[in-house]
């Protein structure tokens, strides 16, 4: 079985965030959701483990950071093309999102990112196949 990932996310407003994603086009797993929880699917191995505010607080000691003010983490997605970079991106603008950082275009690799509604910041990016194989080997 292939290695997986579970990204755990503090979130505000569970409904909002999982209306946003469902506009990305992500579904969720019901096996592993409540009403406290979503499990977003990405892909066969990652996962978006979103939990209410009180809920992520049973999982740490620690204080949950203000997103809106501090960053922990940046989330890094692939995109087949850089269309579908600027069709995910675009998405999640008009979905409720805000812009995060600049454009990055640097020929073989583009990228662009944004902050869902509780300002985690998803970089959705696209690199030309042929420049990854050449570093390789």
């Amino acid at each position: 079985m292939p290695q997986m990932i579970f990204v755990n996310l503090p979130v505000k407003d569970l409904e909002t965030t999982k209306t946003f994603f469902g506009k990305l086009g992500y579904s969720f797993n019901p096996q592993f959701s409540d009403e406290n929880t979503a499990c977003l699917v990405i892909s066969d191995t990652i996962f978006a483990m979103l939990l209410t505010e009180p809920r992520f607080k049973d999982f740490t000691k620690k204080e949950i950071v203000d997103a809106s003010k501090s960053v922990e983490v940046m989330l890094a997605l692939s995109a087949e093309s850089r269309e579908k970079v600027d069709e995910l991106v675009d998405t999640a603008l008009a979905s409720g999102g805000s812009p995060a950082n600049e454009p990055v275009d640097l020929g073989f690799m583009y990228g662009r990112s944004f902050e869902d509604p509780d300002h985690h910041i998803w970089e959705v990016v696209w690199m030309d196949p042929s420049a990854v194989e050449g570093q390789q080997g």
